[in-house]
């Protein structure tokens, strides 16, 4: 399977899986037209400069500028891993009991339209040590160039010391959908109405 690109108000070409057909739609409103003629669908005139593609059926390419070339691009540590190990570019030490600290990652991103990044903890750093992501997931949309910061808590009782090239968070990149929000009188009826926090009891 080749590059797929997706383009607004397209259905999928016939003869795509079910994988990449059903990609193929959760993509198609961040696009402009496409063609779907011979080769498959290609991006036509009146659709945004840069597209999000797909490099077989679940591989989305992410520019990356290396502000710091002795650390290595984000991977991923074994195949069907969803988040990209993010690494400290300095080293920080973190206060105790709740202080914070704003980590540079030495990469700065060029996630396609149509798709948004998402910084999640490491489990095994929240679990042994207490540090986590304060603001998880942070989010990283597609128009951001600036460097990728990490913003760590402290939860334990004592200093954690964050060394260069650690790995200090994930990152996940997703398909988002671009809402259109709509003022109404009222909002159509659902099972749960207006039950808020604990309404479902524990």
């Amino acid at each position: 399977m080749g590059t797929l690109y997706a383009g607004a108000g397209v259905a999928p070409p016939e003869g795509l899986s079910v994988t990449v057909a059903s990609r193929f739609c959760r993509l198609e409103a961040a696009f402009g037209p496409v063609s779907t003629d011979q080769g498959g669908p290609k991006a036509t005139s009146g659709g945004p400069s840069t597209l999000a593609h797909v490099v077989g059926e679940d591989v989305v390419k992410v520019e990356v500028r290396q502000l710091d070339q002795e650390l290595p691009l984000p991977g991923y540590a074994r195949p069907g891993d969803a988040g990209a190990d993010l690494r400290a570019r300095t080293d920080v030490t973190i206060p105790p009991a709740g202080g914070r600290a704003l980590v540079p990652t030495g990469l700065a991103l060029a996630i396609p339209e149509g798709y948004a990044g998402f910084v999640q903890p490491r489990s095994g750093l929240a679990l042994s040590h207490g540090v986590t992501v304060l603001n998880a997931p942070g989010l990283i949309d597609a128009g951001y160039r600036d460097e990728l910061m990490v913003l760590l808590v402290n939860t334990d009782a004592k200093p954690y010391e964050v060394r260069r090239g650690d790995r200090i968070a994930q990152l996940v990149v997703k398909p988002v959908a671009r809402a259109e929000f709509v003022a109404v009188d009222e909002l159509p009826r659902s099972e749960r109405g207006l039950g808020g926090f604990g309404h479902s009891g524990r």
